[in-house]
């Protein structure tokens, strides 16, 4: 399976895949991913992006419904505020991630974006949305570690989900003791998913959305 991420002006970062097992282009939008353009593997990304193109009302549409469920801010907090928050915290927690992990990246980039959480380009730029300020710090280690396990592999194929299990369970293991951390234990050790702490973080992190 191969992905490129491509920058829409409108959608923000939407996410083309070529999938072998597709016969047809298709769109949709998912709760964490975002905005995704899936095409059979002959098909050139140009094609996806015209038909993204085609479909953009209908893709802000369904993000719009998606983010429904708490379209307001917390008490005090403005896009501002929280884009403040996010670059002054951030950088310096992916940044050593990196460094224990032993991951290099061009550039980070705060954006307020509506689709997804991160991404990471194929030039190693990596962009978090401001809106992480908003959700738990599991939550936001989940997204941050998940674009540094791009860097080695950029598509969501069996490497990288084993790189970011890997990850996660060296990370969670580091703060068994925390509070933030140990509401998420007792579902990680119920789960029956082949990447289980994955699985967990992912469904849980369905329960926020970017604004």
């Amino acid at each position: 399976m191969r992905e490129k991420v491509h920058t829409d002006a409108v959608l923000g970062d939407v996410l083309l895949r070529k999938a072998p097992r597709s016969r047809r282009i298709s769109l949709r939008v998912h709760p964490v991913k975002g905005v995704i353009v899936s095409m059979p593997p002959y098909v050139p990304y140009a094609v996806g992006v015209a038909f993204l193109e085609s479909r953009r009302e209908w893709a802000l549409a369904a993000l719009r419904r998606a983010s429904a469920v708490d379209a307001e801010l917390p008490e005090g907090e403005s896009v501002e505020t929280l884009r403040a928050r996010a670059k002054a915290e951030l950088p310096a927690r992916l940044q050593a991630f990196a460094d224990r992990y032993g991951f290099h990246y061009n550039r980070l980039t705060i954006k307020h974006n509506t689709s997804n959480w991160g991404s990471c380009s194929t030039k190693g730029n990596i962009n978090l949305n401001l809106n992480l300020m908003r959700v738990p710090e599991p939550l936001q280690d989940y997204v941050m570690l998940h674009e540094l396990a791009h860097l080695r592999h950029p598509d969501h194929g069996p490497g990288f989900h084993a790189e970011l299990e890997r990850l996660l369970a060296d990370h969670f293991s580091r703060h068994l003791e925390e509070d933030a951390f140990r509401a998420y234990l007792q579902p990680i050790g119920a789960s029956r998913a082949k990447y289980r702490i994955t699985s967990v973080l992912e469904k849980a992190l369905r329960s926020y959305r970017p604004l």
